[in-house]
């Protein structure tokens, strides 16, 4: 559905130039959940808005739907953007106009007949969870309900692609997860393809099927989320999927000998630990994780202290290597 290839993107400006895109390719198939995701200032929003070249790339190509958006006319690339639509952080919604009339707004524009506009605006609100709240205006509604609104305002011209330019970053938890719920059943239920773009993980953990991981303007990894998470590949990577975790104690552990566990998808229900201690009457010192349970399957990391004596450290390695689903790296070999 969307094919970025080789997209760079420069600002020039007073003698200097920002490269806040470099060179990046990127595919994301029909109805697709695919996350974009980096910390402040790694070009995902630049990025995003490349798409339907709200910011025209440098160079490079982008094509949409099997057309390329990037040698078109402006005048086709209008025509060509209705079915591209976006949801922004702040919701952008007209603050005069009420709920109904804020997704009826871009049907108008569009030259639909009021009494359609105003059809399909029910529909859609209903769609959202948000019928009762036809007549109410956006000062009324709280932050989840705002962007509900948005969301069926950029569905108005039936787009077969939603870019999310961190959509979820101005709301609570809670509205978070009710929002992702609700991107999801939009998914399920038309097939659309969506773009998120995001600096949290647990958001991307929660909807998306691939993400794509952006470091100072260079997609440096990509890969499935299940992927990512067990065995992150890249610096990147590793701040992203455990910015406070178990990466972070190796250079605070007293253990002389440590192993990195990596959880590939296998049950999150297996007591590992547990098992090693009574299969091989070994026991382990747990010196941090960095786990989640997803769908009932364990991603993430652990680092585990093995014993001094070389023979128990040796059939602890051994035990742990035989495991599905986990990969383990001797990360400190104060003996080696």
């Amino acid at each position: 559905m969307i094919r970025l290839d080789h997209i760079t993107k420069t600002f020039s400006g007073q003698g200097s130039e920002v490269h806040a895109v470099r060179d990046v390719t990127l595919h994301i198939a029909p109805g697709e959940i695919f996350g974009i995701i980096g910390y402040s200032g790694a070009g995902k929003s630049t990025l995003v808005r490349c798409i339907n070249l709200l910011e025209r790339p440098t160079s490079g190509t982008v094509t949409v739907d099997g057309v390329e958006l990037t040698a078109l006319s402006e005048r086709e690339l209008r025509a060509r953007r209705k079915k591209i639509a976006m949801i922004f952080q702040q919701f952008n919604l007209l603050m005069q106009r009420t709920c109904l009339d804020n997704v009826c707004f871009p049907l108008e524009i569009a030259g639909v007949k009021r009494e359609d506009a105003r059809r399909r605006a029910l529909e859609l609100l209903e769609l959202v969870e948000l019928a009762d709240k036809a007549k109410a205006y956006p000062v009324q509604l709280s932050g989840g309900q705002k962007q509900r609104v948005a969301i069926a305002r950029a569905l108005a011209s039936d787009p077969k692609v939603l870019l999310c330019d961190e959509a979820t970053s101005a709301l609570d938890p809670q509205s978070t997860r009710a929002i992702l719920r609700l991107i999801q059943k939009i998914n399920r239920e038309t097939g659309i393809t969506v773009v998120i773009i995001t600096h949290e993980m647990a958001v991307v953990e929660e909807i998306c099927q691939r993400v794509a991981i952006l470091d100072s303007g260079s997609m440096v990894e990509t890969g499935r989320v299940e992927d990512i998470f067990s065995n992150p590949q890249t610096d990147a990577g590793r701040r992203l999927v455990y910015p406070d975790g178990a990466e972070a104690l190796t250079t605070e552990l007293d253990a002389e000998r440590v192993v990195r566990l990596a959880f590939n998808g296998g049950s999150a229900y297996e007591p590992l630990v547990a098992s090693l201690a009574i299969d091989c009457g070994v026991k382990v010192n747990i010196l941090g994780a960095d786990t989640r349970n997803i769908d009932g399957k364990a991603f993430g990391t652990m680092l585990l202290g093995l014993p001094q004596d070389p023979a128990e450290a040796a059939r602890a390695l051994t035990y742990l290597k035989g495991q599905a689903n986990v990969t383990v790296e001797e990360v400190r070999d104060y003996h080696g």
